[in-house]
């Protein structure tokens, strides 16, 4: 059984490597994490991972330029099933479209648009970059388990989805108004902090993914 984070040129790699590494190691957990381009191993995966940083067009490319990949991804994840886990632009990328840069697709697993942070106090600095509580709108889900009183996390971002869905939102922040935090439908969930900068909260969230069993 395996953790796959795949690999397209956008995002932190090492550090999710290591916080995946770091939940399956303290939770006993019998499985390898693969840092991969390759497709074929997504498909074997038991746990898919789509990290990403930069712009959201940029990142959509990368991922349209492993050969096989999209598909790969489409079959394990609405296919097959598989627990899949979008972070930071990874997350934004299960939109409909994103908004940066001009407008570009995502994959549509989630109905919604990325859009520019845009918060009601112009004093508030953009990019939206610190510590800020989770609001959680979905307290039955099993990704939020356990999760402490107010619990803060990790953001660096611009642009954030706005669901067009509210059941597809799974936890807000608040950054001069609601901003999407965790979004989640089926067998897929996606946030927009990073679980891997975010400590004791982060690790538990992972630790939550691990084992979740949609």
């Amino acid at each position: 059984m395996s953790v796959v984070i795949i690999d397209y040129g956008s995002g932190n790699l090492r550090s999710a490597a290591k916080s995946f590494e770091r939940g399956v190691a303290e939770d006993g957990l019998t499985l390898d994490v693969i840092v991969t381009a390759d497709p074929d191993q997504v498909r074997k995966a038991s746990y898919i991972v789509l990290p990403g940083v930069g712009a959201f067009g940029d990142c959509y490319r990368g991922l349209m330029a492993l050969d096989g990949m999209v598909d790969a991804l489409s079959e394990a994840v609405l296919k097959d099933a598989k627990p899949f886990f979008g972070i930071c632009v990874g997350m934004q990328l299960m939109a409909t479209i994103g908004r940066e840069h001009g407008d570009n697709p995502g994959l549509g697993w989630i109905n919604g648009e990325v859009q520019a942070l845009s918060p009601n106090d112009k004093t508030l600095k953009i990019p939206h970059m610190g510590w800020n509580e989770l609001n959680v709108d979905d307290a039955t889900h099993p990704l939020l388990a356990d999760l402490g009183p107010a619990p803060h996390v990790y953001f660096v971002h611009s642009y954030h989805m706005a669901c067009n869905n509210n059941s597809d939102i799974l936890a807000t922040t608040e950054y001069g108004g609601p901003v999407t935090a965790l979004v989640g439908r089926d067998n897929m969930v996606g946030s927009q902090f990073h679980p891997e900068k975010s400590q004791s909260v982060g690790l538990k969230l992972i630790s939550n993914f691990l084992k979740w069993k949609p």
